[in-house]
């Protein structure tokens, strides 16, 4: 039967790793400390067969940490990109403003005007209004 042993400056060194780690504001920080940590604990295991249990640990633990480095700055990046649309949407959503306009056929035509500044709205046409535009002034224009 095989017997594992991990030394103790090891087993002292992951345990520090993960402490250190458990406070890591991004993925990138987090899964390079835990990579590093199974790495190291992985490769002492490893290196302990061929009586290099320190070299082991090392090799382990960078690889370890650089792999869970990049998986975990893919994810930041990932997060980060589905993030920044929502808040530029919701942005988009406060400046749109809807004015229906009743056709000649009892139909309704909406026609959303983007606020630009302190007064002035876009039309959909790309017209400029320096007011809120009335119902009766967008209907010639959009309305049927």
């Amino acid at each position: 039967m095989t017997k594992y042993v991990v030394s103790v400056p090891v087993t002292v060194i992951c345990l520090v790793v993960l402490v250190f780690g458990i406070g890591c504001d991004s993925d990138a920080k987090t899964g390079a400390v835990a990579g590093g940590a199974v790495g190291a604990g992985t490769g002492a295991i490893i290196g302990h067969q061929s009586g290099k249990t320190g070299q082991g640990a090392l090799i382990g633990g960078a690889i370890g940490a650089g792999t869970g480095l990049l998986i975990g700055n893919a994810q930041d990046k990932k997060k980060h990109e589905t993030a920044t649309p929502a808040k530029s949407e919701k942005q988009d959503a406060a400046n749109i403003v809807t004015v229906n306009i009743t056709n000649s056929n009892g139909s309704f035509t909406p026609v959303k005007l983007t606020k630009q500044g302190e007064n002035n709205y876009v039309g959909p046409k790309g017209e400029v209004y320096d007011h809120l535009p009335s119902e009766a002034e967008l209907k010639p224009v959009y309305g049927f």
